[in-house]
């Protein structure tokens, strides 16, 4: 990706990937489009197979990125762990590559990169989610800071996540701080226990509140998500669904307060 109008030389875009090179190709022709570069560009791919691993070669050599690959999948844990060592500059833009950035985006990157530099206590700034965190403090230019009070156990358990693996700028030595994400497991319980880091060590994060302005999630027919969530963790009725909620705060205040 040859250098553009708005470059960010701090920063390294990791991509996750696994059998989705049009998504890709996709994400990354719309950096292209909204003349955007970084420092570096870091894919990593989660055991592709062999056609999609050679449509990613092809788009290495005419993107520049750098390609970090393995022989078999591992899971989206060892996907992001080994990303994220690949990377060489201080900051990482995180973003799997289903997502597309949208015109918005570029200057409130330019914000970000401004207020890590600032703040050192600033692990993470996040642009995306599927619905808004419930406890924000106003910060600037539609961002604000995320707040967490574990014994609020009134409040809604998406409190929690202040972590996620939605688009975010963070340090690129988060994982010093955090530690690496926990292989061998799901999707969900890796993100859990990286969430669960992120609030026992304190981690400090902004939330962009309108951030469907931002980056857009996009599946196609031909390369549907390969992710696929256990609704049966997500249940309608409304008993069933205050016991489960009662129980998350119970099992989360064990591990945060004892385990």
């Amino acid at each position: 990706m040859k250098t553009q109008k708005n470059h960010f030389p701090d920063i390294s875009l990791l991509v996750t990937h696994y059998n989705r090179p049009a998504s890709l190709e996709r994400q990354l022709q719309a950096w292209e489009d909204l003349e955007c570069s970084f420092g570096e560009i870091v894919v990593s791919d989660d055991g592709s197979q062999p056609q999609n691993l050679q449509a990613l070669q092809n788009l290495a050599a005419g993107y520049g990125f750098v390609l970090v690959t393995t022989p078999v999948n591992r899971g989206l844990g060892n996907n992001i762990n080994k990303g994220q060592r690949a990377v060489s500059r201080p900051l990482t833009l995180y973003v799997q590559e289903d997502f597309v950035p949208l015109p918005a985006f570029p200057p409130k990157l330019l914000s970000s990169v401004a207020w890590m530099a600032e703040d050192p206590s600033l692990d993470m700034v996040r642009y995306y989610a599927y619905q808004r965190f419930p406890y924000l403090e106003h910060f600037r230019d539609g961002f604000s800071v995320m707040k967490f009070n574990a014994l609020n156990i009134l409040g809604s358990y998406k409190k929690f996540y202040m972590y996620s693996d939605h688009p975010h700028l963070r340090r690129s030595s988060f994982m010093d701080k955090f530690g690496s994400y926990k292989e061998g497991v799901n999707v969900e319980k890796a993100e859990y226990s990286m969430m669960m880091s992120f609030l026992k060590k304190n981690g400090k994060a902004l939330f962009y509140e309108r951030f469907e302005d931002l980056f857009e999630q996009k599946n196609s027919s031909d390369e549907p998500s390969t992710f696929e969530r256990d609704w049966r963790r997500h249940p309608t009725n409304l008993p069933i669904r205050i016991a489960r909620h009662l129980y998350r705060h119970l099992r989360f205040n064990y591990n945060y307060f004892l385990n």
